[in-house]
């Protein structure tokens, strides 16, 4: 589905300098939530360095910087255009749900960490009570976070089916 619109520049710039903002208040490093947001902003999903470069006012150096480390975290992919010599960077499908999935894998790993702990201090003491608490929570976040991601599976679908009728 392409839709091409007119965009006021500006209120587009204010968006990726707020959400990018947001973003990095949650803990992504400041340059790699701007592209992030400067990507979601492209009909397209992706941008050159170049382009990412001039859309933000910022460095071939930032840019390059921060695409490492979105590909690294396999939330951006790089990718040679047919006939080019030029890398472009996209955003990657299905983005937000690898992402909450490596970190409901990643609770699960806290889980044996913390079950070592609680084994190491004694269930009994208070700072066994203490780990075994957090062990607990991660637990809950662990099985919750599992259904809510076979949840939206299924809301994506009707989104999906929705938005194309």
């Amino acid at each position: 589905m392409t839709r091409v619109t007119q965009r006021d520049q500006q209120a587009v710039s204010q968006f990726v300098e707020r959400f990018g903002a947001i973003l990095s208040d949650t803990g992504m490093a400041r340059m790699p939530a701007r592209i992030l947001a400067a990507l979601l902003t492209t009909d397209s999903g992706k941008l050159t360095s170049a382009e990412i470069a001039d859309l933000l006012q910022i460095s071939p150096a930032a840019v390059s910087g921060a695409v490492r480390y979105l590909t690294q975290v396999r939330i951006v992919s790089r990718e040679r255009e047919p006939g080019s010599r030029r890398d472009v960077y996209r955003m990657r499908d299905d983005v937000w749900y690898e992402a909450t999935f490596r970190k409901d894998q990643m609770l699960g790993m806290i889980d044996e960490v913390l079950s070592e702990g609680v084994a190491a201090l004694g269930p009994d003491t208070d700072a066994g009570s203490r780990l075994d608490e957090t062990r607990e929570f991660f637990r809950f976040c662990h099985s919750e976070l599992g259904s809510m991601l076979e949840r939206w599976k299924v809301h994506r679908e009707k989104w999906i089916a929705g938005r194309e009728s």
